[in-house]
């Protein structure tokens, strides 16, 4: 019974992680060789605050990148830059790829012998491995300084592994944090709060935790109503509020597991890169269907050029839109200027664009809305609380679930199970068969076989008509075990 039960699952199963590791792989995938552009030239103010978002080499999570920077560089009170170990194209999760600013070398040559003032940390898809190096040894650096240190999401994970949190109290994301608890046990990992300020450290909770950390560091360093005027500006509701932080045990939710391991074929949907488009903007459409689960998303521009951000940074599309317009089943257009200005012709042979933002609104709410109605609502849900995105207020509307997936699944299985009883009834009617017919056991010796009995009454005769005339007969031959004796 075990035995068939296992059978039943193993077609699902393997399929499953199969079509889930390339899901989860996909959202670090690197994109194709491309010229990298010329960095801008910008100027820097030595009277204000330096702060720099990191990136390594292997790429990090779009909303932690992307949501801090927006946000500081929208308050106008801060020389803000991206920062890497190499000017080189990054993967952000969901195939969005940033050209970095400034290496640390470059940093250093700006900033002089003052270094920046603030650095944030976000996730890292290579934590705790040799490959980020040189972003644990350059923090390490900025500690010794004393910079403050902004972790956000799980980037708190990248400050443990660099040794930077013993003995202090941090949070993390909601599904790693079990995790770091038993690689970083020197660290107070603390659950329940969206962010920890330990003074020159502050770390923050899963991955939209840190706009309300990075506007309390904004109030530390440039006073409450600047950064009441940043949430405000990037549409942040909640600035101010005691927003409920996601808790529990690691473990993705059903409808991820659904979405992960039953959608074999998953949608592509294209997202058109513009000139101007908020950083947030683009972040709200890469990070909602990218941990979803249910979409792939492929970086478009109209002439496979690159496009610079409303606050000036550099993204490189994976595809032109003509070319990439055929295999595409929605084009998405973030951002509220480009749904102003329509600013996208329809591409030959592929979908209409539709202009995401429009109306405006915090990006995210939006995203989600749109997730939501085109996808099912429980995986709107289940991505909100990756996000740590509040969904106070937020109507969702559209399927409750995601049938389509679920429906393969049941499919798979009842296939597999019809297979395995198939099996299963051949092999046992080859045993009834192999029950049913006679054994013969081969010989194991040479045995002398009995005389026939016609042949041994003639001899008889013969012997005593010769003994009849030839006198006394002659004594018999010794008998063996198992030989025919002669009858009487």
């Amino acid at each position: 019974m075990i035995t068939a039960v296992l059978g039943v699952l193993l077609v699902p199963a393997v399929g499953a992680t199969i079509s889930a590791v390339a899901t989860l792989g996909a959202l670090y995938a690197p994109g194709p060789d491309r010229p990298v552009p010329a960095a801008l030239p910008s100027t820097h103010d030595p009277t204000r605050p330096t702060a720099v978002v990191v990136v390594g080499n292997r790429g990090a999570v779009v909303s932690d990148v992307l949501a801090p920077y927006e946000i500081l560089a929208a308050t106008g009170r801060f020389n803000v830059y991206t920062a890497a170990p190499e000017r080189q194209p990054v993967p952000l999760t969901g195939g969005l790829d940033l050209v970095p600013d400034l290496t640390f070398d470059d940093l250093a040559a700006r900033t002089g012998s003052g270094g920046p003032d603030l650095v944030v940390i976000p996730a890292l898809p290579d934590v705790g491995e040799r490959s980020t190096a040189p972003v644990t040894e350059w923090l390490r650096a900025q500690d010794a300084a004393g910079v403050l240190l902004l972790a956000v999401c799980n980037g708190s994970g990248v400050l443990a592994s660099a040794g930077l949190l013993d003995g202090r109290p941090a949070a993390a994301h909601w599904l790693r944090i079990g995790s770091f608890e038993e690689a970083y046990p020197q660290v107070d990992w603390v659950r329940g709060q969206r962010y920890i300020d330990d003074g020159d450290v502050v770390s923050t909770a899963g991955i939209l935790s840190s706009i309300d950390g990075t506007l309390h560091v904004v109030g530390r360093l440039a006073g409450a109503s600047v950064a009441a005027d940043a949430a405000d500006t990037v549409g942040w509701r909640h600035y101010g509020e005691d927003v409920p932080v996601a808790t529990g045990v690691g473990v993705p939710g059903p409808a991820a597991i659904v979405n992960a391991g039953f959608r074999w074929n998953p949608p592509t949907i294209g997202v058109m890169l513009t000139d101007g488009v908020g950083e947030i903007e683009l972040a709200s459409v890469f990070d909602v269907h990218g941990q979803s689960l249910a979409h792939r998303t492929l970086a478009v521009t109209v002439d496979g050029g690159p496009v610079r951000s409303r606050h000036g940074l550099t993204f490189l599309p994976r595809a032109d839109l003509a070319d990439a317009a055929p295999g595409l089943d929605r084009l998405l257009v973030p951002g509220v200027s480009a749904a102003a200005a329509h600013a996208v012709e329809p591409p030959a042979g592929g979908p209409a664009p539709e202009y995401l933002h429009d109306p405006p609104g915090f990006a995210f709410d939006t995203s989600l809305r749109d997730l939501a109605a085109t996808v099912d609502v429980a995986t709107a849900r289940w991505t909100a609380k990756v996000l740590e995105l509040p969904t106070t207020g937020l109507v969702l509307d559209g399927p409750a679930w995601p049938w389509a997936p679920t429906a393969f699944a049941v499919v798979l299985v009842l296939v597999d199970a019809a297979a395995v009883a198939w099996v299963t009834r051949r092999l046992r009617r080859r045993r009834d068969r192999a029950r049913r017919t006679p054994f013969h056991r081969p010989p194991t010796g040479r045995t002398t076989p009995a005389p026939a009995a016609g042949r041994r009454r003639a001899g008889d005769a013969g012997e005593r008509s010769t003994q009849d005339t030839a006198g006394p007969p002659a004594s018999p031959p010794p008998t063996r075990p198992c030989d025919a004796q002669p009858a009487p």
